[in-house]
């Protein structure tokens, strides 16, 4: 595998990759003596507890961006990584669990054609998904989540066109066990980019409330801007210094009663 990993200075400036806290450094796995795991156009580092990713970081070039079928691709264990920390198909047959990307697939078919096709294969590895609900991941309200990349690219004039994208699943202590995996109800995004040679970067939470029964059944989701520092207080890592100089979100808001949704693409502040 040729793994070019996350470019902290594909910007143009220092935008930087997370950096662990002590006992995030003490649950993630280790490769070659690092807690970082690199693919094509994008890093991650890996919970042994959890077994999903405590965050990615990936890369767009969105001028280079290439259009590639999933055809043929199968999701499967990194085999650089031990299968103990790796969930597998196991948790996903015959239920409403889908096989849910964090860097998307189409965030990472860039560059040339082979490397875009390493890209996309790259994408598939389960190191690099985490279960979320069918409705979550298909429905139409879906699309305020998974668009949020094009969003930016398509609502301000990025430099270059060229993003930076952090995310991940935000492990909570009483998140549901099924099928003796903890299945994570929160996820974060932070995007970050370049405008008139000042970086910028929004983020954003979703949540999703899972109630257990016989079944695996959606109560609602919903998606939300917060600051980074917010962020942090829910993960086991910290943002860079320069992210957080470049917040876009104005407003603090630590009492969720207090804060409201986004009800569309146009609630963001960029």
């Amino acid at each position: 595998m040729t793994s070019t990993g996350f470019d902290p200075k594909f910007l143009g400036t220092a935008a930087g990759t997370p950096v662990l806290t002590d006992s995030g450094t003490a649950d993630a796995v280790e490769l070659d003596g690092s807690t970082t795991i690199d693919y094509t156009h994008f890093s991650l580092a890996l919970s042994k507890s959890r077994k999903f990713a405590i965050w990615v970081a990936w890369n767009i070039d969105g001028d280079k961006l290439k259009a590639l079928s999933r055809s043929n691709l199968q999701f499967v264990k990194d085999p650089r990584v031990p299968d103990e920390f790796q969930v597998g198909d196991e948790l996903y047959r015959d239920d409403r669990l889908d096989r849910g990307h964090i860097a998307r697939r189409a965030d990472l078919c860039w560059g040339t054609k082979a490397e875009a096709q390493r890209g996309n294969k790259d994408s598939f590895f389960f190191t690099n998904i985490t279960p979320q609900m069918d409705d979550f991941n298909q429905s139409a309200k879906q699309g305020l989540w998974g668009r949020l990349e094009n969003a930016v690219l398509e609502d301000v004039d990025v430099d270059n066109l060229k993003v930076s994208v952090y995310g991940g699943p935000v492990f909570n202590a009483d998140d549901r066990v099924f099928r003796g995996v903890a299945i994570p109800r929160e996820f974060y995004k932070a995007i970050a980019f370049v405008v008139d040679g000042e970086l910028r970067c929004s983020a954003f939470l979703l949540t999703q409330n899972l109630v257990l029964a016989e079944a695996l059944d959606l109560d609602e989701f919903r998606v939300f801007q917060v600051s980074l520092t917010e962020l942090e207080k829910r993960v086991s890592f910290t943002f860079p210094a320069e992210l957080h100089a470049a917040d876009t979100a104005s407003v603090q808001l630590l009492d969720e009663s207090e804060r409201k949704p986004l009800d569309s693409l146009a609630d963001i502040r960029w």
